[in-house]
């Protein structure tokens, strides 16, 4: 009976527990075990703390405990990107002359900038300023710029893009290297190769001429008068954004897509756009630009050369210069009227550039034949506003004008600034002040519409071919008309056959 009791208590004690699965056989054992390794004082006292010790050396660490884990948040990763930004240092073999002479003349006071639009209620924090302000030294300390402005910041929905304008230094521009040239190369050898097959068989020449693609602007003229920079966050390194070309512009004017941040994400839209994001990007930094870029009337002026004046006319003006003369322009008149404002950035025509480029060149061939037309084919030349006009001639959003001014302060006018508000560009922001004056945009990069967004309908579907008795398909003959169309044949064989000998019997006798 007694062993029967034993091992019933036993039994008892190896039960495991439904909730930690140990036993208390085995927890009275590591109890003990802890009390005579230690052998502490008074351990009736701390029975209890032995216990629970004992316990929390069995417990096991899971996601779902309230305990906070030293997580390393993105925050320090951008913070220790951003370390780089607060060093001090200097060019690697400039001598320090040189190094001040560029950082005077290529790095703007953005600080200046942002304590103006601070008091227009627009800009960015203090701190993040600052930071972007350091980065653009970096950007001027590790690259040839002869300029450089912060343009903006555009909003993405994952990361956003910090926007620099550059001009760089005359004979430091990189030739870019595209595509649809290496394709052109390519098929021009494969032509001279092909060439000497030709000769020996002459084969036919198609007729077809494809449309003339309007080519891109060269560098420092047009939509690509400057180069831009883009980073997600200072600190991390500078993105140079390809040249813009015509078609890209025109595609963008008819889709409206909000950005990632990835300048390598694909543009998927209708119609569709011919590049990734960094493309597109970088044609609406150009739309804006040409349509909020302004200046106080009269801050520039345009030069006199002579060379280059009849060129100038006929194709309109694209290159100014400040006015030395330039004495500033009251406040209440900058806010009273828009005519004291004017655009300093060339107006992108239709085609997608600032300056017109005949698409119908005309070839030997077609030279001959337009000698015999009377009306020789024309195609009407685009004509946007010239450099420097007046915003008050930029045309409304039913009823709405296209620029909202007012002044900072209502309560202090006498030190109050100009402010200038895009209605068409929601974002950009423009100030005046004495000689000062400086462009400023932050959004979505989209343009205001009145009504909703909707893409285009697609094309309408092409026509069949006219059907006509000389393609229509023929029923297939049934047997019996088989059985009765090779009867006659066999009919008609025999017949021919009976006249031939017939003939044969007439020729003998």
């Amino acid at each position: 009976m007694l062993d029967i009791a034993v091992q019933n208590a036993k039994g008892y004690l190896f039960q495991a527990s439904s909730k930690t699965g140990l036993n208390l056989y085995d927890h009275l054992s590591n109890m003990l075990t802890k009390i005579l390794d230690e052998r502490p004082e008074n351990a009736v006292d701390i029975i209890e703390n032995i216990s629970q010790n004992v316990k929390m050396a069995h417990f096991s660490k899971k996601l779902d405990t309230f305990q906070n884990e030293n997580e390393m948040l993105p925050t320090y990763d951008i913070a220790e990107g951003q370390k780089a930004l607060f060093l001090q240092g200097h060019l690697e073999g400039v001598d320090q002359e040189l190094e001040d002479e560029i950082v005077e003349n290529s790095l703007p006071n953005i600080m200046e900038s942002a304590f103006y639009f601070e008091q227009a209620g627009v800009g960015l924090s203090t701190d993040e300023t600052y930071r972007i302000f350091l980065a653009l030294k970096q950007l001027t300390d590790t690259h040839p710029i002869q300029r450089c402005r912060f343009w903006g910041k555009i909003l993405g929905l994952e990361m956003n893009y910090i926007v620099a304008e550059v001009e760089i230094r005359e004979g430091e521009d990189e030739e870019e290297v595209e595509e649809e040239d290496v394709v052109e190369a390519e098929e021009r050898d494969n032509g001279q190769s092909d060439a000497d097959r030709e000769e020996e068989d002459e084969l036919p020449k198609s007729l077809y001429r494809p449309s003339q693609v309007i080519p891109k602007e060269e560098n420092r003229t047009g939509a690509n008068k400057y180069v831009y920079f883009v980073c997600n966050e200072p600190g991390r390194p500078w993105v140079k954004l390809p040249s813009v070309k015509p078609a890209q512009i025109v595609t963008a004017r008819k889709i409206k897509k909000f950005f990632t941040g990835q300048l390598d994400a694909p543009i998927i839209s209708y119609p569709p756009f011919p590049g990734n994001e960094s493309n597109y990007l970088r044609a609406q930094i150009a739309r804006i630009s040409a349509g909020t870029h302004v200046s106080p009337l009269g801050f520039y002026q345009f030069g006199e050369e002579e060379g280059e004046e009849e060129e100038e006319v006929e194709s309109g003006r694209s290159s100014f210069e400040e006015n030395p003369d330039f004495e500033g322009i009251q406040v209440l008149d900058l806010v009273e009227s828009l005519s004291n404002w004017v655009h300093h950035v060339q107006h992108i025509l239709p085609q997608g550039r600032c300056t017109w480029f005949n698409p119908t060149p005309k070839h030997e061939e077609e030279e001959e034949e337009d000698e015999e037309k009377e009306e020789p084919d024309y195609i009407e030349q685009e004509v946007g506003p010239p450099l420097l006009t007046p915003i008050s001639e930029d045309s409304e959003i039913q009823n709405i004008p296209a620029w909202t001014t007012r002044l900072s302060s209502s309560l202090i006018p006498q030190y109050a600034i100009a402010v200038l508000r895009s209605n068409l560009w929601p974002g950009a922001y423009a100030f005046s002040t004495g000689k000062k004056f400086e462009n400023f945009y932050i959004g979505w990069g989209c343009k205001y519409s009145v009504h909703n967004y909707s893409p285009p309908v697609p094309p309408p579907v092409y026509q069949e071919y006219s059907s006509g008795p000389e393609i229509t398909e023929m029923d297939d003959p049934s047997v019996e008309e088989e059985q009765a169309f090779r009867a006659a044949q066999e009919a008609t064989e025999l017949a021919a056959q009976d006249s031939e000998s017939e003939e044969d019997e007439d020729d003998d006798n």
